[in-house]
């Protein structure tokens, strides 16, 4: 059974944040990869939702959403 993440908005910035940048992208490339599933939750959505454009694309939520589980 694949390992499930929970991860929220602050993962998700920690991808530019130069302090966090390393082990955040690391976990989004082992959710890219199927070695682990992504949880979140709707309340995360919602404020990805409002995030800015350079967030959208780079973290590529079209993308992770197959590997998501709500």
């Amino acid at each position: 059974m694949k390992q499930r993440v929970y991860i929220d908005t602050s993962v998700i910035g920690g991808c530019f944040d130069q302090e966090f940048e390393e082990w955040s992208k690391a976990l989004f490339n082992d959710f890219r990869a199927g070695r682990m599933i992504a949880v979140v939750s709707d309340i995360t959505l919602d404020e990805l939702s409002g995030a800015p454009e350079k967030v959208k694309v780079n973290i590529s939520i079209q993308y992770l959403k197959p590997h998501w589980k709500f």
